[in-house]
């Protein structure tokens, strides 16, 4: 049989798509484990989940650090400790160093709050709402050195309503990133991606 992928998860915000990927692993009974979260603040929410789950967590303080170079190898040597094979950025507000990149070449997965090409960066909702465009959307990609540039892997449409508020549009984005990223994970699992 093919051993465990061993998953590290990063994350920033109250952990939502952390559960999801989690909850999907366990319940699919997925070939794969997440052995530790990353966040970048003591207060991230994603902690206490971490800990409901038993799962080790690390907090990095970038502001310790002269770069962040520096804080993404004290990340880098957590990872590497682990035995970590991949990296699922679930709402991560940092861009990452080419130092972390190539260290997980073709490895590291992101989730992003809209159909990239269009609206990439932090506010991609807000954005995409104040375009008045029709629809906006989800997308699973591949992260390289760019600013959500690297290959899509999977995405899916979300309509923008007429009567639509930004909290309304943010809640069924969301909802479709709890289905669609464990989705692509468990195919990307399948795929051996993350071992090759």
């Amino acid at each position: 049989m093919v051993r465990k992928v061993k998953l590290a998860v990063f994350a920033s915000g109250t952990g939502t798509n952390f559960q999801a990927l989690n909850d999907a692993i366990l319940q699919r009974n997925l070939n794969a484990e997440i052995v530790r979260l990353i966040v970048d603040k003591s207060t991230a929410g994603a902690l206490n989940l971490a800990k409901l789950f038993g799962i080790p967590a690390t907090a990095i303080k970038y502001s310790n650090y002269e770069t962040k170079i520096e804080a993404e190898q004290v990340i880098i040597n957590q990872l590497k400790t682990d035995q970590v094979d991949g990296i699922l950025l679930a709402g991560y507000m940092r861009i990452l160093t080419p130092k972390l990149i190539d260290a997980y070449s073709g490895k590291i997965i992101n989730l992003h709050p809209a159909m990239l090409p269009k609206f990439p960066g932090r506010h991609s909702i807000l954005d995409a709402f104040e375009a008045g465009v029709s629809e906006t959307g989800v997308t699973v990609h591949f992260v390289d050195n760019g600013i959500d540039t690297g290959e899509i892997i999977a995405q899916e449409a979300v309509p923008i309503l007429v009567n639509d508020t930004i909290d309304l549009l943010e809640t069924r984005i969301h909802n479709v990133e709890h289905v669609l990223y464990p989705n692509t994970l468990a195919k990307l699992i399948d795929e051996g991606v993350f071992l090759k």
